[in-house]
């Protein structure tokens, strides 16, 4: 039996995904090596991981504009080798501004992945399938975080942390010279396509109108769904972004691991965020197909944000790592379930313009993951407590879920 093309593209997409986070949280699992080798303290480390985040975040929807207008086999394929080089140069930092330009700039590269991704979603994939390919999508982060962790720190012991830099840059490389060989931006140009399947997604991909095709930015900032969108994911990436930059340095400290050990510990709410991933996606097209598009997005999102303020109170009330890991990964779990209505409804009401809206929603949602960066160190230095930074992640997390109610995605922009 022949495998869907479209279902290959996926493959291609989750595996970018995986590489992605293992780029990104090697920096959090190295934390330690370099701020010895650099002589920084944890508040310099703070900006560190958030001069990442910045770059990220200013780059979204410039990446986004360049995925609709070229495509996202070319921005693809040129960004995954750019931010591959970053990578591997990080292993040649020499003091604390050579790091802060580096991880901005990798940042920067980093930034198209997901739009560019976005867009390929809308041309390839039926609007029925959307949900559950975002959700698998996305679930290949959170995989990639969750195998870094003890890898990398065994590949840190091993090599040194500048060397793993290296290796991990080099993986990149071959990605994005597989994607510009075997991708192309519309079903139609794909030649060793089968015409039942290209007829089959042409039929069944969200479809625009020309009014749609020339909306301009003053459209996307009076549109109620946008700013939604906007609010909704600043309140997620913060507290996810904790588990990516400051869960595996608080856990060893505040719990005496051991570099390894605290890597295990901090394994379980990532592959609780890919279980997140996954059944979010399948709820919402499930309740899809059923006819309720508006509730295909808005209760996943709902339940999940509930979840992740749930999980972060209760996580302070954990005598061991065991325990606050347990309710760290209800924590994950419940951010990672708002992924997949977020993006589907950055794709609903984007169409031809997904790369941009999606880059303008992730652009909000990543100036959320610079503050996380920053707040949990000054924080905890400013009140003498962690305690402080998950109340705020709470609150941000039931705010996020009001929001969700006023949300339709069948509107459009």
């Amino acid at each position: 039996m022949r495998i869907p093309r479209r279902y290959l593209m996926v493959a291609g997409m989750f595996l970018l995904s995986l590489l992605l986070y293992i780029d990104r949280i090697c920096i959090s699992v190295a934390k330690d090596p370099i701020a010895g080798d650099l002589g920084l303290s944890d508040k310099a480390m703070g900006w560190v991981l958030s001069a990442f985040a910045l770059g990220y975040a200013l780059f979204q929807v410039p990446s986004g504009m360049l995925a609709d207008r070229y495509g996202p086999r070319r921005v693809l394929s040129a960004i995954v080798t750019f931010w591959s080089f970053l990578t591997a140069i990080t292993g040649a930092a020499w003091n604390y501004a050579s790091i802060l330009v580096i991880r901005f700039l990798f940042g920067a590269g980093e930034a198209g992945a997901f739009p560019g991704m976005s867009r390929a979603i809308y041309s390839w994939i039926p609007l029925r399938e959307r949900g559950a390919v975002i959700g698998l999508n996305f679930s290949g982060s959170r995989l990639g975080a969750a195998f870094a962790l003890p890898v990398v720190a065994l590949l840190i012991e091993r090599l040194g942390w500048r060397t793993t830099f290296v290796v991990l840059g080099a993986v990149g490389v071959v990605w994005a010279v597989a994607w510009w060989w075997s991708f192309r931006d519309d079903p139609a140009e794909m030649e060793s396509l089968s015409e039942a399947e290209k007829m089959m997604i042409l039929e069944e991909r969200q479809q625009t109108t020309t009014a749609e095709d020339r909306l301009d930015r003053a459209t996307w900032l009076r549109s109620q769904n946008m700013w939604i969108a906007i609010v909704q994911y600043f309140c997620s990436n913060f507290t996810f972004f904790f588990a990516l930059t400051w869960l595996f340095p608080h856990l060893k400290s505040t719990y005496n691991l051991g570099s390894v050990e605290a890597g295990w510990y901090a394994v379980a709410p990532f592959i609780a965020g890919a279980f997140g991933n996954w059944i979010a996606g399948g709820w919402i097209d499930r309740i899809y197909v059923g006819g309720k598009w508006d509730l295909s997005r808005r209760l996943p999102a709902m339940v999940g944000f509930a979840l992740a303020a749930v999980g972060m109170l209760g996580s302070l009330y954990m005598d061991s790592a065991l325990g606050a890991v347990v309710l760290l990964s209800i924590a994950i779990f419940g951010a990672d379930m708002t992924l997949p209505p977020s993006w589907s409804f950055c794709v609903d009401i984007g169409k031809k313009h997904s790369g941009a809206i999606s880059g303008t929603m992730n652009m909000a949602g990543n100036i959320g993951s610079f503050l996380t960066a920053l707040a949990f160190p000054y924080l905890t230095d400013w009140t003498g407590s962690v305690d402080y930074f998950f109340y705020t992640a709470a609150v941000l997390n039931l705010i996020a879920l009001v929001l969700w109610t006023f949300a339709k995605p069948s509107r459009g922009l």
